[in-house]
């Protein structure tokens, strides 16, 4: 882990703050590439993940937007409660939703706060010099970070602005229309709630939009037609080892690992961030996460430990752990 220090603290909307970190020698952070994530373990002990929501103008620093959410399990809160010279640990930069290519036709297209990784991938598409839409959808100017900046920024011709409560200007976005236009020759990217990005799928499929074309990150898990009451218990086995471990019905895999001190990264709980994403050698899984694609979950080559299980009772899944 990094340790960094809170050098800035923004009102970017309603309920967002944008935090700029840096080191306290003042020397530079490691690159990424638009699309990547940072862990920050808050002074909790809590361990979530943030989109890095610019391009480094400067190695010396990077800059997440938080939203406060009500409905979160704490994290936004303890984001919003830190002031400038607070010090927080951070991990390099990881990246699950990279730009498959600069030179790519694009659709961006953002919900909320799903803004913060879109906005670093429409820089590097604009310095390209590559075609490219960017529709943000939200409630209001109020609410919706980074809005105002869009607005005047080099790709602003780029920009189409969706807010519900103003139907006599922008009003809500018909996703159909806009997929429709794009299906034959972009790549889609897409990222906010998990309603929302779970609807822009939807259409998206209907209207037979490649798989390998389609990119998502959730921030939270969409409701799943999962009933928790019919779960099972089933085995695990270590590659490494050969051990045998039992996980009872009311288990998830990563709570027995940790009971047996085997350490498997963790933060979500709910199949969204891909860190305790390991590889599988054996075994039918029944896959209840929503990182994977369908094809990635079709090989069976990889699972969620946090949500996902064996897909029979008493099946045993062997990892390669």
């Amino acid at each position: 882990m990094i340790e960094v220090v809170v050098l800035n603290k923004v009102e970017e909307a309603a309920a967002v703050v944008r935090l700029v970190l840096g080191k306290a020698n003042d020397s530079a952070l490691p690159p990424f590439e638009a699309g990547a994530h940072i862990d920050i373990k808050l002074p909790s002990g809590l361990l979530r993940q943030y989109s890095l929501c610019r391009l480094q103008s400067d190695p010396r620093f990077y800059e997440i937007a938080v939203l406060k959410d009500p409905q979160s399990r704490g994290g936004s809160e303890e984001v919003h409660a830190l002031d400038i010279g607070d010090v927080v640990q951070i991990s390099e930069p990881k990246n699950h939703f990279p730009l498959r290519s600069k030179e790519a036709k694009s659709l961006l297209i953002a919900g909320g706060i799903g803004v913060t990784p879109l906005l670093p991938m429409a820089q590097t598409l604009q310095c390209a010099g590559t075609p490219f839409e960017f529709h943000y959808c939200g409630k209001s100017p109020r609410t919706a970070a980074f809005s105002s900046i869009l607005k005047q920024a080099s790709f602003a011709d780029k920009m189409h602005f969706h807010f519900s409560s103003e139907p006599q200007s922008s009003g809500r976005m018909d996703v159909k229309s806009v997929l429709s236009q794009h299906v034959a020759d972009s790549d889609l990217y897409v990222c906010g709630p998990a309603e929302f990005i779970a609807s822009v799928l939807e259409y998206a499929e209907a209207l037979g939009w490649p798989e390998e074309r389609v990119h998502r990150e959730f921030f939270a898990a969409p409701a799943m037609d999962v009933d928790h009451g019919d779960n099972h218990a089933f085995q695990i086995k270590l590659a490494s080892t050969g051990q045998i471990l039992d996980v009872a019905a009311n288990q998830s895999i990563t709570d027995v690992l940790d009971e047996h001190a085997i350490f498997v990264p963790v933060s979500c709980c709910e199949g969204v961030c891909g860190t305790c994403l390991t590889n599988v050698i054996s075994g039918d899984i029944e896959h209840r996460d929503v990182f994977l694609s369908k094809q990635e979950k079709a090989e069976g080559k990889q699972m969620l430990t946090c949500c996902s299980r064996a897909k029979e009772a008493g099946g045993l899944i062997e990892l390669d752990i």
